[in-house]
C-alpha cells in the first residue's frame, strides 16, 4: 500500500499543483494478492480528464501491478452518510409473522433544493453545431456522422467532428487517426483527418480501458471539448452522439446552443421506435431536429441492380412522417462502408462515386438547406 500512495504522490493536478494524494483525491485504495488494484479518484468537474490516465499509469508501473482500475467519482457525490435518527418506540414493536421489513417514508426525507444548471454557453467560432444521434445502436450513427463530416469538408465547408461517445468513441478507428493530441497555450490541439479537425476521449485513454464515469464527469469531458480544445473557426461542428437519450445528449444542451439534430435510424420498427425517443428528447430541449437519415436502406442486387430490402422498408419515412419532419435521406448497405469504417477510410473519401458516398452527399446538402431555412 505504501508503494502505492508513494506512486500516487508524484500524481499532480495540473489545476491545483498538488499531488493527489496530499489533496485527499484518492481514496478506498485495495489490493489482491494477485496484483489487482482499485481505487476511487475524486474529480471535479474543472479537472483536467487527464488525471484519470495519470494516476492509473503511474500505479500500472508499479512492479507485481497486474491490472489498475480507477473508479471516477464527483466530490460533491462524497458527503458522509447523514446519521440516522433514534429509533423511535413504533419502529421497535415487534413485526408480525411474515410481515415484511417496513419501507422508508420518502416525505420524511428533507427535501433537496434541485442543482443549478449552467447557462448554455455560446461558441461563434465552432459555426453551426449539429447533434448526430440515434435512439440505439447498431444502426450506423457514427458512420453517418463521419462521411457527413467528411461531405461538407468536400463541399468546402470547415468542420470540426468531437466524439460525445464517451464509453464506446469510434472516430480514431473510423478515422484512421490515434495520438496523444497536443497542448499549445493551455489548449488541446485537435488531430486532423481527410480535412476535418476531430477529438475523442479515445486519443487520451488506452483502447481497453472502460470509461466507467457518471453523469458530471461526462458534462466536464464534454465542455472541456468545446472550450479548451483549439478548433479554430469553423462552418460546422459535428458531435457523434452515444445511442439513447442520456447524460451526453442533456450535458450537450446544458453546454451550448446545439443548432440542429439528425436522427439516425434503419427501417427496421424496433430501430424506428428507439428514434422517435431521440426526436422528443431533442423537441424536449428546445433542440430544432433538421431530419432522418434511413441507414442501411436496402442493399443492392450486383446482378440486377435491384434494390433487396434486407432490414424491411418504410421505417425512416414512416418516422419522418408521423414526426412532421423531412426524410434528409437513405443510405444503401455497401460492404465498402464497413471495410472503411474498419481501416479509417471513410467511404466518401475512399468511394467517392460510390452509392452510398452520393446518398451521404446529398444528406450534406439538405443539412445546410435546414440550417440556412432556419437560420439565414
Amino acid at each position: 500500500m505504501e508503494r502505492i500512495t508513494g506512486a500516487l504522490a508524484a500524481v499532480r493536478n495540473p489545476r491545483t499543483g498538488a499531488d493527489v494524494v496530499a489533496a485527499d483525491q484518492v481514496r478506498d485504495i485495495a489490493t489482491t494478492v494477485d496484483g489487482k488494484v482499485r481505487l476511487t479518484l475524486l474529480l471535479a468537474p474543472e479537472d483536467d480528464a487527464t488525471l484519470v490516465r495519470d494516476v492509473r499509469q503511474a500505479v500500472e508501473a508499479l512492479a507485481g501491478v497486474t491490472d489498475v482500475r480507477v473508479d471516477v467519482r464527483d466530490p460533491a457525490q462524497s458527503e458522509p452518510t447523514p446519521a440516522r435518527p433514534s429509533p423511535t418506540p413504533a419502529m421497535n414493536q415487534p413485526k408480525a409473522p411474515g410481515a415484511g421489513r417496513a419501507l422508508p417514508v420518502m416525505d420524511a426525507a428533507p427535501a433537496k433544493a434541485p442543482p443549478k444548471v449552467p447557462d448554455p454557453v455560446q461558441y461563434p467560432n465552432l459555426g453551426r453545431i449539429l447533434a448526430i444521434s440515434s435512439g440505439k445502436g447498431g444502426v450506423g450513427k457514427s458512420t453517418v456522422a463521419v462521411n457527413l463530416a467528411l461531405a461538407l469538408a468536400k463541399a468546402g465547408k470547415r468542420v470540426g467532428i468531437m466524439d460525445a461517445d464517451i464509453y464506446g468513441p469510434n472516430l480514431p478507428l473510423m478515422l484512421g487517426v490515434d495520438a496523444a493530441p497536443a497542448v499549445r497555450d493551455e489548449k488541446i490541439i485537435p488531430l486532423e483527418a481527410y480535412g476535418i479537425k476531430v477529438i475523442s476521449i479515445g486519443f487520451l485513454i488506452e483502447k481497453d480501458q472502460p470509461a466507467i464515469w457518471r453523469g458530471p464527469i461526462v458534462m466536464k469531458i464534454i465542455t472541456q471539448f468545446l472550450r479548451d480544445v483549439n478548433w479554430g473557426q469553423l462552418d460546422y461542428f459535428l458531435v457523434d452522439m452515444p445511442p439513447g437519450t442520456g447524460d451526453a445528449q442533456l450535458s450537450l444542451v446544458q453546454a451550448t446552443q446545439v443548432h440542429g439534430a439528425v436522427i439516425v435510424t434503419t427501417p427496421q420498427q424496433v430501430a424506428v421506435g428507439d428514434a422517435l425517443r431521440g426526436v422528443k428528447m431533442f423537441e424536449r430541449t428546445a433542440v430544432p431536429v433538421l431530419g432522418i437519415v434511413e441507414n442501411m436502406s436496402y442493399f443492392e442486387n450486383p446482378e440486377t441492380g435491384k434494390p433487396i430490402a434486407l432490414f424491411g422498408s418504410g421505417g425512416g419515412e414512416r418516422l419522418a412522417q408521423e414526426c412532421d419532419l423531412p426524410l434528409l435521406g437513405q443510405v444503401p448497405i455497401d460492404p465498402r462502408i464497413q471495410e472503411g469504417g474498419d481501416t479509417g477510410r471513410p467511404i466518401v473519401a475512399a468511394e467517392p462515386e460510390s452509392k452510398a458516398a452520393k446518398a451521404i452527399e446529398a444528406v450534406a446538402q439538405r443539412v445546410m438547406e435546414r440550417l440556412v431555412e432556419r437560420y439565414g
